[in-house]
């Protein structure tokens, strides 16, 4: 049976350490969040952001606007929270509705209050190898965990299934700036059964139950991101985890694997945002 890639308690070993670190601070970092409508998934997230920041000590406010807001309206309220010195950083929950532009709302914020490490300035600083004020949480969050389990990186092939900006590319990359061999599979990818079963390591994030144990080498590492519910609303990831935990020596369960890493993450940019303010 696979080893279990326990997010929740590398989640709270990361908490425990941030807490010791903002005891040493005297200025507390502020986290602000923005929430556009009232998608009921995206208010529950939203909520949890508040509450783990404000356990940690980390100050938080959420801004609440309605699915009508013009978009300007939003646009001045970012450029409002860039210039406040009291603000460390930046989050715009997404989806946003429609008649927004996601791409101009997040390129509006301040790279170095990007939270979300995914302005063009940051992506950029990803992308060419340099260093960004802060990495994608999830991405993030993903390779913390492999690294604490002393999974080795260098050399190894790894599949990633999904090409979002949120998590495919940016993790893609990430691997890659760690001397990872990386195949990036999608939607048109054909035959995808014949690539995974040639990867070392397995990092799944589509949101669709894709992958069985046959489309798995012996003793891979799967890392699975896809979080979604089945038709009698069982949480589910991508990963038939059932089969695939007989065959691979690493796997992240759905619930408790890359999602408590996500949180995780944002919380280590919020207090390394607030690092890099200091230092500027």
């Amino acid at each position: 049976m696979a080893i279990i890639l326990d997010g929740k308690n590398l989640r709270d070993k990361i908490f425990e350490n941030l807490k010791q670190r903002l005891n040493n601070m005297s200025e507390k970092p502020t986290l602000a969040v923005i929430l556009v409508g009232d998608d009921p998934a995206s208010q529950i997230y939203v909520k949890n952001k508040k509450k783990t920041a404000e356990n940690l000590g980390i100050n938080s406010i959420v801004i609440n606007y309605p699915s009508d807001i013009p978009e300007n309206v939003l646009l001045d309220k970012i450029k409002e929270l860039n210039n406040d010195n009291k603000i460390t950083a930046i989050l715009v929950q997404l989806p946003l509705p429609k008649h927004i532009d996601k791409f101009r709302i997040i390129d509006s914020i301040s790279p170095e209050k990007d939270v979300d490490g995914l302005t063009p300035y940051n992506s950029g600083k990803l992308f060419s190898g340099e260093e960004p004020y802060v990495y994608p949480c999830t991405p993030k969050g993903i390779l913390l965990l492999l690294d604490e389990y002393n999974i080795e990186l260098e050399g190894k092939h790894v599949v990633v299934i999904g090409r979002s900006n949120l998590v495919g590319k940016p993790v893609a990359q990430m691997l890659l700036n760690r001397n990872a061999t990386v195949t990036m599979c999608h939607s048109h990818t054909k035959n995808l059964s014949d690539i995974t079963k040639t990867a070392d390591i397995v990092v799944s994030a589509v949101g669709k139950n894709i992958i069985g144990e046959k489309m798995l080498k012996s003793d891979c590492v799967v890392v699975d991101v896809g979080i979604f519910k089945d038709i009698n609303g069982k949480i589910c990831g991508d990963v038939d985890f059932a089969s695939a935990s007989k065959i691979a020596a690493y796997i992240s369960p759905v619930p408790g694997g890359v999602g408590p890493m996500t949180i995780a993450s944002l919380m280590l940019n919020t207090v390394e945002l607030a690092d890099s303010k200091r230092l500027r």
